[in-house]
């Protein structure tokens, strides 16, 4: 009885640390997107740039952002940008994508995937 209770307490301890690698911090997240600044405005008054506004994109449908002249990959991708579907594209957006005109090669840290999402999630709806 105490072997399984302590197989529990452990199983229990290996939960919150998941939870905990899993944890999202937006401040973080802010200084991910300086990678994305480059190409991609966020914000009130954010204009289209070399990549659309990212204001809003979490569970907006890929290609759909007004004035903005989307690939036909992400057009037709029938994607809807939702956490699941960020993070596989963010980590290689070619791969999740075939065809998409984004050059980005990705970002390599689970960490910085989850932040960076964190933080465009900050940014729910279009402010201008």
């Amino acid at each position: 009885m105490k072997s399984a209770f302590m197989g529990l307490a452990a199983l229990a301890g290996l939960g919150f640390s998941a939870q905990a690698a899993l944890a999202q911090d937006a401040a973080a997240g802010e200084k991910v997107f300086l990678k994305c600044k480059v190409c991609h405005q966020i914000g009130e008054n954010a204009k289209n740039s070399v990549g659309p506004v990212l204001t809003g994109v979490v569970g907006r449908p890929a290609g759909t952002y007004p004035g903005y002249t989307y690939s036909d990959a992400n057009k037709n991708s029938g994607l809807t940008w939702d956490e699941a579907t960020l993070t596989v594209y963010l980590k290689n957006p070619k791969a999740k994508v075939p065809g998409t005109k984004m050059t980005f090669p990705g970002l390599p840290s689970d960490d910085d995937i989850a932040n960076v999402i964190a933080y465009l999630k900050t940014f729910s709806t279009k402010t201008n």
